[in-house]
């Protein structure tokens, strides 16, 4: 690869860094072809896009963004390394490596760390976690759900009273009557 070829690739994993706030680095290493054409076809499939990149270049690029990634040095940009860009959905590649690795019996690909809206996640034990995050729909839809409660509460608490209340009245003029 010649250095315009790099610095294209680099300029090009800035763009993409940028525009992903979401992004995943994968250790596939030890994988068959075969196998590997399988991960890749379950990721266009999800919409996530998986490449396989030099570390020198994912860090060369991190080092221009504006966030720092200095912590991916020394543990996550070392041996073999594939990134994963999910744009939006955050748990999108953690869920999509626990379903292949179900379906392949391996242990492969292994989570290095990942980056959510800037947040460093270092090793293969956040996996877990980052697959039960929930998505920026799923986290407004519950706040507007947690919003309109009390207003159905008030809501139903008036006019099961208003029922009682009207009862109640009845009662009472009749009693006088």
């Amino acid at each position: 690869m010649t250095r315009e070829d790099k610095a294209k690739l680099i300029e090009e994993l800035v763009e993409r860094f940028s525009a992903n706030n979401n992004f995943y680095i994968t250790d596939a290493s030890g994988m068959s072809v075969a196998k590997t054409n399988a991960l890749r076809k379950l990721c266009f499939d999800k919409g996530i896009e998986y490449r396989v990149v030099k570390n020198t270049l994912i860090q060369k690029a991190l080092e221009r963004m504006n966030t720092d990634y200095a912590p991916f040095d020394d543990e996550v940009l070392r041996g073999f390394s594939g990134v994963m860009f999910s744009g939006e959905d955050a748990n999108a590649p953690a869920k999509l490596i626990k379903e292949y690795r179900k379906k392949s019996g391996g242990k492969s690909p292994v989570l290095k760390g990942a980056s959510i809206d800037t947040d460093l996640f270092i090793g293969e034990e956040n996996l877990d976690m980052l697959s039960k995050l929930k998505s920026k729909a799923e986290l407004i839809g519950e706040v507007i759900t947690i919003l309109q409660s009390p207003a159905k509460n008030v809501i139903s608490g008036l006019k099961a009273s208003g029922g009682k209340l009207a009862g109640i009245l009845q009662t009472l003029s009749e009693r006088d009557n």
